[in-house]
C-alpha cells in the first residue's frame, strides 16, 4: 500500500469500470461525482436530524416515554448497521448500483410507512426497515471512492464529502424545526420521502458502475464472511475500524440526548435546538475541510487522528464535570460550548480513521466499507438508549457514554493500531 505522505497514484486497473470511457467521464465530472456520493452519505444525518427537534413531540403524541421514543432512532441506527453487513458484500459480488437502487426504493417505501405509523412500536419496526434500506447508500458510497481513489487522494476525497453530506446535518434539524411550525412530526417523514425519490433518480441517471465485472466476487456468503475474517484478523485494520467505531458512540450520543438536554433540562425552543446542532455541524465541516485542503497530504494522518481523539477526550472530560456539578450551576452556553468543540474534532477523528482503514485493503472494498459502517451504527446503536438511562432530566449519562467512548478510542488507536509504527501503516490486507 502507498505510504501516507504519497502522492495519490493512478486509479488501479483493479478500480476501473467495464468501460475506460466510463471511468474518464466519471472523473471530469468530479463535482458530479461528490454531489452523488454527497448525497447517499447525507442519508444517515437526514434520517436521523431532521427528525431530532421532534422527538418530544412524538413522546406526546404517541403517548410513549422517552426511552422507548428514542428507541426510534436506536432501531435506524441498527439497522443501518446490519444492513451494510448485507449490502457491502453483494456490492463487491454484483457491482454498486443494482444493491443501491434497490436499497433506496425500499428506503423510500419504509420512509412513507414511518410517516403513518399509527403508535410506538410500528414506528420502531418502520424505522428498523428505514435503516436497513438507507443503509446502501452509506456502505456503496463509501466502496465507490475506494474504487476510484487512494492513499491521499481518497483522503482529501473523504473530507470534501463531508462537506456535502455535512451540510445535511446543518439544515435537516433547521428544517425539521420549520416543518414542527407547519405540521406533526409525520411531515417530517413525508418531506424524507421525497428526498430518498429525488436521490433514486439522481443514482439511475448520473451514477456509472465503478466496479468491473472481472473484479467481482462470484462466491456466495461463505466467501464473504473469509475475506471479512482477512480484514478482522489485520490487527491496524480493526484497530482503526474501533477507533471511528467509538469516536462515532461520542458522536452519536450528543445526538440522542441533545434533544432532551437542551430543550428539557436549559429550557430551549426546538428552533433554537436546531440552531446550536447546526452551528455545532458547521464546526464539523469547516474541520473537516482544514483537514483535507491543509493537513493531509503535510501531517501524517495517524497525528492528525491522535490530536481530534485528545480533544474529544477532553471535551467529554469537560461536560461531565458540568454535568456533575463540578463548576457549580452551568447555563446552556458552557454546554453547547463543549459539545461543539466535541463535535468539530469529530471532522478530523472519523474521516482519518475511515481512510487510514480502507488503505489497508485494495480489494473487497464493499466488504471492508461494510465492517467499518456495521461497526460505528451497532456501537452507535447501544450508546443510544444508554443516555436516557437516568430519565430526561440529566446529562450526566450522556457525558458518562461519551467520556467512555473517548476512552475506548484512544485505547484502540494506542493499542491496536501503533501509529508510531510505520510498517504497520504501510502494509495493508490484499495489497
Amino acid at each position: 500500500m502507498p505510504e501516507q505522505g504519497a502522492q495519490a497514484p493512478a486509479v488501479p486497473q483493479s478500480a476501473v469500470p467495464s468501460s475506460p470511457s466510463s471511468l474518464k467521464a466519471t472523473r471530469r465530472a468530479g463535482l458530479l461525482m461528490i454531489l452523488v456520493l454527497g448525497g447517499l452519505t447525507a442519508t444517515p444525518p437526514l434520517s436521523m436530524d431532521m427528525y431530532l427537534p421532534a422527538l418530544p413531540a412524538v413522546t406526546r403524541s404517541l403517548h410513549a416515554p422517552a426511552s422507548t421514543v428514542q428507541l426510534t432512532l436506536t432501531a435506524c441506527l441498527a439497522g443501518m448497521a446490519l444492513g451494510q453487513l448485507v449490502v457491502g458484500p453483494m456490492s463487491d459480488k454484483w457491482g454498486r448500483r443494482r444493491p443501491l437502487l434497490t436499497g433506496l426504493a425500499v428506503y423510500v417505501v419504509a420512509t412513507a410507512l414511518c410517516a403513518v405509523a399509527p403508535n410506538v412500536e410500528s414506528l420502531v419496526a418502520f424505522r428498523l426497515l428505514q435503516g436497513l434500506a438507507g443503509a446502501a447508500g452509506i456502505v456503496i458510497a463509501r466502496a465507490v471512492v475506494r474504487d476510484l481513489y487512494d492513499g491521499v487522494a481518497m483522503a482529501r476525497f473523504f473530507s470534501t464529502l463531508m462537506l456535502v453530506s455535512g451540510v445535511a446535518p446543518i439544515v435537516a434539524p433547521l428544517v425539521g424545526g420549520q416543518i414542527l411550525r407547519v405540521t406533526d412530526w409525520r411531515g417530517v417523514f413525508v418531506i424524507l420521502t421525497f428526498v430518498g425519490t429525488a436521490l433514486a433518480v439522481l443514482v439511475w441517471t448520473r451514477l456509472p458502475e465503478t466496479l468491473a465485472p472481472a473484479d467481482r466476487h462470484a462466491g456466495g456468503t461463505a466467501e464473504a464472511l473469509r475475506g471479512m475474517r482477512a480484514l478482522l484478523a489485520d490487527l491496524p485494520f480493526t484497530g482503526y475500524m474501533l477507533t471511528g467505531g467509538f469516536s462515532f458512540a461520542a458522536l452519536f450520543a450528543y445526538i440522542s440526548a441533545s434533544p432532551f438536554v437542551v430543550q428539557e433540562i436549559y429550557g430551549a425552543t426546538p428552533q433554537t435546538f436546531s440552531l446550536l446542532f447546526g452551528i455545532n455541524s458547521v464546526g464539523l465541516v469547516a474541520v473537516g475541510q482544514i483537514n483535507g485542503k491543509l493537513l493531509v497530504g503535510r501531517v501524517s494522518m495517524d497525528k492528525v487522528l491522535g490530536a481530534g481523539l485528545a480533544v474529544v477526550l477532553l471535551a467529554a472530560t469537560a461536560l461531565l464535570l458540568m454535568a456533575t456539578g463540578a463548576f457549580g450551576e452551568v447555563g446552556l452556553v458552557p454546554v453547547a460550548a463543549g459539545l461543539f468543540v466535541l463535535m468539530s474534532a469529530m471532522g478530523v477523528t472519523l474521516p482519518n480513521a475511515q481512510t487510514l482503514a480502507l488503505m489497508r485493503t485494495r480489494h473487497s472494498a464493499g466488504s471492508a466499507s461494510a465492517l467499518l459502517g456495521t461497526s460505528s451504527f451497532l456501537i452507535g446503536a447501544i450508546a443510544s438508549p444508554l443516555v436516557g438511562i437516568a430519565g430526561e432530566h440529566t446529562a450526566v449519562p450522556m457525558a458518562v457514554v461519551q467520556l467512555v467512548a473517548a476512552l475506548v478510542a484512544v485505547a484502540c488507536f494506542v493499542g491496536m493500531c501503533r501509529p508510531w509504527n510505520t510498517r504497520t501503516t504501510a502494509e495493508g490486507v490484499g495489497s
